[in-house]
């Protein structure tokens, strides 16, 4: 990677991190590092910069070879786009509770095969219902900051999705019944795409996925382990819309986050 490259990913992470924070982020404090040419450049490596420890995603050439050592060979597997799809296909159908019928569209989720991150929400919204699609509106745009802050990306290394895949009325929580319902798709979602680790944006997500009453107030920040995946919780990104004071705890999730995806990326390297 050239020095000029480095130089615009670090204005990048700066800016995202300012938003992030809602204010000059004091991870990026201080003069712009002096970076150099790289000999060598891995696709699949991860850099970071020797001033602040800011993750940075170096860029692949596709969005199938990802960052963070996304692995490119599930891309070309048939049977597990196969698999993915008789998923989404399947949550299409469905018809398991009430939620169906006021629905314009399900949101099964959208991202990469075998993604390093899956990335957990509780439900969509309204433009999550028109566009078929997670994390569109408001909320996912800060999410799609948050995300890139610490190097991942819905359409290179990530996979989001939600705890249920229909609209709930006025973005209410899902009904426990409603979870229940859908439970089986999150779970064959995650079967298929063998994630690294798992973020859980939210008490909904949090409390739904372990069947538990600890929501993001007690468990966010801390490293949970979900069938063998550490899981990190951090404030849905609607939530710190409503409530900005909590963009400073929520950053330092991601980077507890962050540092959990250095430490896989590097057994990798071994």
């Amino acid at each position: 990677m050239t020095k000029d490259d480095k130089d615009k990913i670090y204005k990048l992470l700066k800016t995202a991190a300012d938003s992030l924070c809602g204010y000059a982020s004091p991870d990026f404090a201080g003069k712009m590092p002096e970076f150099q040419d790289d000999a060598v450049i891995n696709s699949g490596q991860l850099a970071m910069s020797n001033s602040d420890g800011a993750l940075s995603a170096m860029e692949g050439t596709s969005a199938a070879e990802g960052s963070f050592h996304a692995d490119s060979s599930s891309q070309s597997d048939s049977s597990s786009d196969s698999t993915i799809s008789n998923i989404n296909k399947k949550i299409a159908e469905c018809k398991r509770c009430g939620l169906c019928a006021g629905r314009l569209n399900v949101v099964p989720g959208m991202g990469v095969e075998k993604p390093l991150a899956l990335v957990i929400g509780e439900g969509p919204g309204e433009e999550e219902d028109k566009q078929g699609l997670p994390f569109v509106g408001p909320a996912g745009q800060l999410l799609d900051k948050m995300l890139a802050a610490i190097g991942l990306y819905r359409d290179k290394n990530c996979y989001i999705a939600n705890i249920v895949k229909c609209r709930p009325p006025m973005n209410r929580n899902p009904f426990p019944e409603e979870a229940d319902a859908c439970r089986p798709f999150l779970d064959a979602q995650i079967a298929v795409l063998k994630p690294k680790a798992i973020l859980c944006a939210g008490s909904v997500a949090v409390k739904n996925l372990f069947h538990g009453e600890d929501g993001v107030m007690k468990l966010h920040g801390k490293i949970l382990d979900y069938k063998g995946i550490p899981v990190v919780t951090t404030w849905h990104p609607s939530a710190l819309l409503r409530a900005p004071e909590n963009k400073r705890p929520a950053w330092e999730d991601l980077k507890v986050f962050r540092s959990l995806l250095l430490g896989i990326d590097a057994e990798y390297d071994k």
